[in-house]
């Protein structure tokens, strides 16, 4: 029996029980909830019911097969920022923000492992394993809805620093191309554009040229998966390092360093700056994240302009 409290009120029951019924597939939640073996305040409801502050909500017992996985490291990350609504980090490239396809565990696991007493921590956003950078997490249900509101109505102001080689056209460039999302014969999730997608839109700065290299800033207006990746390859100008999108023989020349020049073994993409309304205080916030020490090495190699 689950007594309801205001962090919970207002979610709907099939994702209440998805998020406590950690590694029980969605198809049996669902049974489950059909079935009426789940009751609020002692009477069926079907998936759609929001709860209320107040409510009691009866889980049945729940048998699901035993796994090997290990267990999640706990890890913390460092903080960019932290209050009792909110967790914002700097990920490190490499790391997956959670579990699934492939990966046992990601930020989120290792973060709930390494704070066994909180009571919620919930994803307000993703960040391909690849990219590094600003990754923020809620601590509170109404802090999360609350962000999320922000996304869907295009307030975050979210800005990346991307990498690329060749001689980029303006000091300001608009891309607005639909993106698709669909899975390859190797099952790996990719994007590309495709006239019936997703509206799409980034606006590119360049910040600096590096001999054949330029750093753009990347600002998002759209938040699709692979936006800037597929948006820069789209245009041809691939992000350095993209293992999906990428020019592949320039990506295995800079595994190497050569004279002067430093190696760089990862995607040069980096969520460096992010703007919002704070969702208790009302006030604007921005974080930064700095360039990781890989990045600026390769950069600091790179002939000056």
């Amino acid at each position: 029996m689950i007594l309801i409290g205001p962090e919970e009120a207002g979610q709907r029951i099939d994702n209440f029980l998805l998020r406590i019924c950690k590694g029980v597939p969605k198809s049996h939640v669902y049974q489950v909830l059909r079935s009426g073996q789940v009751r609020v305040n002692k009477g069926r409801v079907d998936q759609t019911y929001r709860l209320a502050d107040g409510d009691t909500v009866r889980v049945p017992p729940i048998r699901i097969p035993e796994r090997n996985e290990s267990r999640a490291p706990a890890t913390e990350f460092r903080i960019l920022l932290e209050d009792d609504a909110l967790l914002i980090i700097d990920k490190p490239s490499g790391v997956a923000v959670h579990g699934g396809s492939g990966v046992s565990h990601g930020v989120i696991e290792q973060l709930r492992a390494a704070r066994p007493a909180a009571k919620f921590l919930e994803l307000v956003h993703r960040l391909d394993r690849e990219t590094s950078g600003i990754l923020v997490l809620a601590k509170k249900r109404s802090a999360l809805v609350h962000l999320h509101e922000q996304i869907r109505e295009g307030r975050l102001d979210k800005r990346y620093l991307a990498l690329v080689r060749g001689e980029w056209p303006n000091r300001r460039q608009h891309v607005k191309l639909p993106l698709f999302k669909y899975t390859a014969a190797d099952g790996e999730r990719r994007v590309r554009v495709q006239a019936d997608g997703l509206p799409s839109h980034t606006v590119f700065n360049l910040l600096r040229k590096y001999g054949d290299y330029v750093l753009l800033e990347a600002e998002l207006k759209t938040g699709r998966t692979h936006q800037i990746r597929v948006h820069l390859a789209s245009t041809g100008f691939p992000i350095v390092g993209d293992d999906k999108y990428g020019d592949f023989a320039l990506n295995r020349a800079l595994q190497k360093a050569e004279g002067d020049r430093a190696a760089l073994k990862r995607m040069f993409l980096h969520a460096y700056r992010l703007g919002f309304i704070h969702p208790v205080s009302g006030k604007q916030v921005s974080v930064q994240a700095p360039l990781p020490e890989l990045c600026k090495r390769f950069l600091d190699s790179l002939p000056q302009a």
